[in-house]
């Protein structure tokens, strides 16, 4: 059976540090290893599931790994209480696969997943 693992990004994505950019590259790397993996995005973190957000020139567009993402398979939930709170794009919706979720669906994702790592 393969292992469960939960990461929860929370940094904002162009912030100056590679953060984000790390969290997704070990998203894709777990999913590669033949890990089942799932991905919260939450505080300005939710700015990875909206189609407003463009990278600065010369980053990497992390919108574009997000949704590469979900296509190999990874599940990815977005806080919906952070849709109108957080990020530079506040209120704007959330792309086709990046599902709204709640705080009580984290905590089922915590209480069922093998190990949790944070960003």
């Amino acid at each position: 059976m393969s292992q469960v693992i939960l990461i929860i990004l929370g940094n904002p994505p162009y912030d100056g540090s590679d953060a984000a950019w790390n969290a997704l590259r070990l998203v894709g790397q777990l999913h590669k290893d033949g890990a089942v993996v799932r991905l919260f995005l939450m505080n300005d973190a939710v700015d990875l599931a909206r189609e407003s957000v463009q990278p600065p020139t010369g980053y990497f567009d992390l919108v574009k790994m997000v949704k590469e993402l979900i296509a190999a398979g990874v599940s990815l939930r977005v806080c919906g209480a952070c849709q109108g709170r957080c990020g530079v794009a506040k209120g704007e919706p959330y792309y086709q696969g990046a599902n709204k979720s709640s705080m009580t669906e984290l905590s089922e994702w915590v209480r069922t997943s093998n190990h949790v790592l944070t960003f």
